[in-house]
């Protein structure tokens, strides 16, 4: 028996989990908004619970009332419903189960761990922003002023200042800069390939006249590629059209050298110098693209007996999320607990990078967001990568 069962099965009303006997349909999202806000208010442990389609009497006899599918689905969109409304945004999830026989619906409101939940704007006349529920034992209480601020209050006591947190790269120290030499891209294997494939295509072009096309070809290909790669007879518009395809072609091998062979690797530390362990924390990064600045979004293959496999599963899911848009770049990744003390890295496999000779002597700004659920306000700031002239 799952939880959710057992939930709906012998759970018993009280701060943490309310019993309704109907689904709360179009007519009645307001009811709907208070409860989420009373349950994520209530000072519970752990997950919440609202079970629909179940209702319990003075004598404690459970009454089970069906509720289908499409109570659930489509409009309204209930757990998107409760972010649009309601900050900071919750973990909310619905599922169906059977009590002996019979469909009923659970929905579970993640661990509320930043309260106090408010309305993020109005909902109606009497449901308005700022407007706030608590959960106690078996009803929704609205909050008044002192009530919140005993809250906020109690989170800024169990919180952590966003001035104890240190971000930047590792060393010695916590440096906020990092110099990065840059590579020669011509040595790229595609670009590599794609100057072979133009002088042949400029020999066929330039012997034409003289009737001795292939002889010429042949003998450059045998410079170029050597004596045991076998002649095929191409024309230059077929060998530019194979030039056009190269970089598909020769991707892993690209791949291999800009983020293996030649890759610069990239770690950020985080240091904790507050009283207390930082809960649940993520870092984002962004910084802009170019055309010279080369950053992976996801590992390279790895050559295994001559050919290029992809990596296992954990090996893959290590290394950060990496968005590469139109004209800057976006990196997140969770790091989870910050334990007090040494500085711990923010990445398991660092960001890998590669830059062309395009960018020597300039600078990119790095600019990062840390959050975590008990950190006052997020830690933003800004780092530098200095390329190498």
């Amino acid at each position: 028996m799952d939880r959710f069962t057992k939930i709906a099965r012998s759970g018993s009303p009280g701060t943490g989990i309310q019993f309704r006997k109907q689904p709360y349909g179009t007519s009645d999202i307001q009811s709907y908004l208070c409860d989420v806000l009373a349950l994520a208010n209530a000072s519970v442990n752990g997950p919440r619970f609202i079970v629909v389609g179940v209702d319990i009497d003075n004598r404690g006899q459970r009454r089970v009332h069906p509720v289908s599918d499409k109570d659930f689905s489509g409009k309204p969109a209930y757990v998107s419903l409760a972010n649009d409304y309601i900050e900071p945004p919750l973990r909310i999830r619905h599922k169906s189960v059977s009590l002996d026989g019979k469909q009923v619906g659970v929905f579970e409101i993640g661990d509320s761990q930043d309260r106090p939940y408010m309305m993020r704007v109005d909902y109606s006349e009497t449901l308005r922003r700022g407007d706030a529920y608590m959960r106690l034992d078996n009803a929704a209480v609205k909050l008044g002023r002192r009530q919140l601020q005993t809250l906020f209050e109690k989170k800024f006591r169990d919180s952590v200042s966003r001035n104890d947190i240190e971000v930047g790269f590792a060393g010695d120290i916590i440096h906020k800069s990092l110099q990065l030499p840059s590579c020669d891209l011509a040595q790229l294997p595609s670009a590599i390939a794609a100057g072979k494939l133009e002088q042949l295509a400029k020999v066929q072009m330039n012997s034409s006249d003289s009737g001795s096309t292939s002889v010429m070809a042949r003998l450059v290909h045998a410079r170029l590629y050597g004596s045991d790669d076998p002649y095929v007879s191409r024309t230059p518009d077929e060998l530019m059209q194979e030039m056009a395809q190269i970089r598909d072609k020769y991707e892993d091998e690209d791949r291999q050298f800009l983020f293996e062979t030649q890759a610069e690797k990239v770690q950020l530390v985080v240091a904790n110098q507050g009283q207390e362990p930082i809960v649940d924390a993520s870092i984002a990064l962004v910084m802009p693209r170019d055309n010279d600045f080369y950053i992976a979004d996801r590992l390279p293959k790895v050559v295994r007996n001559e050919k290029f496999v992809d990596r296992s599963p954990g090996e893959t899911a290590s290394y950060p999320t990496v968005s590469l848009l139109d004209e800057s770049i976006h990196v997140t990744n969770k790091i989870g607990e910050i334990p007090v003390g040494e500085p711990i890295e923010v990445f398991r496999s660092p960001l890998r990078v590669c830059v062309g000779p395009g960018l020597k002597g300039r600078r990119f700004g790095v600019r990062y967001a840390l959050h975590a659920k008990n950190l006052r306000s997020p830690v933003k700031g800004t780092l530098r990568l200095n390329f190498a002239g």
